[in-house]
């Protein structure tokens, strides 16, 4: 289920001595975003690129509205349905499974699962931000993400190296802070989804 999705997430070897390193100047922008998220509390997000979608935020849950498939994480229990099946998977997810669905993962798990290093100011999608690399401290799927923030350390663009050669690449096109999220958004609904079967991994 979570190579239906995208991203961000996870994780390679063959790094060169540069990236086995932590950054000073990427650890302090890292840690104002991090900062910068835990304050705007619920948080809206659209998103283009390689796969255009809706993102919902609010501490460790989220829901998120991708390419035919809808997951919800309440922080314990994710829900993922994919209409074209009208099939609904729940499972308790790993740190990292849990990384392969919510792009913004990355920003709570950065000082233990990534290293990184500043790469400068650049232009993405006619936006101007500072941008990180980070490289994953274990083998995995991800070779490498790209994280460009803006100059209040909000996300513009994520990208994503995987360890195929392809990458993925996500533009934030509406980020939208301190919104009234309830918790019920972060759980899925089965009243809404009468039709779908549903596939307990738990």
């Amino acid at each position: 289920m979570k190579r239906i999705y995208f991203f961000f997430l996870m994780l390679a070897t063959s790094m060169s001595v540069v990236f086995a390193q932590k950054d000073a100047k990427a650890q302090a922008i890292l840690d104002k975003t991090a900062a910068a998220y835990q304050k705007a509390e619920g948080i809206a997000i659209t998103f283009g690129g390689t796969q255009k979608g809706t993102l919902l935020l609010k501490g460790s849950c989220f829901y998120l509205d991708c390419a035919g498939v809808k997951s919800w994480f309440d922080g314990k229990t994710q829900w993922s349905y994919v209409q074209q099946n009208e099939e609904v998977t729940i499972s308790n997810p790993t740190a990292e499974e849990i990384q392969s669905v919510n792009p913004y993962a990355l920003i709570t798990s950065y000082k233990t699962l990534f290293n990184y290093r500043y790469r400068g100011f650049q232009t993405r999608n006619g936006k101007k931000g500072q941008e990180i690399v980070l490289t994953p401290r274990q083998k995995g799927d991800i070779q490498l993400i790209t994280f460009t923030v803006s100059a209040d350390y909000e996300p513009i663009y994520i990208g994503v190296k995987l360890s195929n050669g392809k990458t993925q690449e996500f533009n934030i096109t509406s980020y939208q802070t301190h919104r009234n999220l309830n918790s019920s958004i972060f759980r899925f609904d089965a009243k809404k989804y009468p039709n779908a079967e549903i596939i307990d991994m738990r």
